[in-house]
């Protein structure tokens, strides 16, 4: 329940950081989730930051650390596939509407590693929508 949580979450940021403010429960596991995949992966923050404004260093940690709050979330799976419908349900309907589409059209972007399809997949999600991408 918690990673469908996290999920909903990140989700929701990505596609509405501004509609939607966050509770101080939802801000602590968004930063729980941060500092797992920082610790898990050893990206810069600097790197996140470039990542937030749609400059995807082409890093490796970069690219781990984004599949890593994918797979804490259950959204991707240990070979870097996107399960988009199951993104889709974990999203409240009222966002459904304008993010099933991104998700859809992003689907899995393909790289050399999961990694990579993560990190490519994310670069789809900010070029479809740069005003509504957020990274945790």
């Amino acid at each position: 329940m918690r990673n469908k949580y996290i999920c909903v979450l990140t989700l929701i940021n990505l596609f509405c950081p501004i509609a939607f403010g966050l509770s101080e429960e939802m801000q602590e596991l968004a930063n729980m989730l941060h500092s797992t995949c920082i610790g898990e992966t050893g990206v810069s923050e600097e790197n996140i930051q470039k990542a937030k404004t749609g400059d995807f260093v082409d890093d490796e940690k970069l690219k781990c650390y984004i599949m890593c709050t994918m797979a804490q979330m259950a959204c991707i799976n240990e070979n870097g596939i996107i399960d988009v419908e199951a993104t889709i349900a974990v999203l409240p309907e009222e966002f459904q509407e304008m993010a099933a589409p991104i998700i859809r059209k992003c689907d899995t972007q393909k790289g050399k590693s999961p990694c990579e399809n993560a990190w490519l997949t994310h670069k789809c999600y900010y070029n479809e929508n740069p005003q509504g991408y957020f990274l945790v």
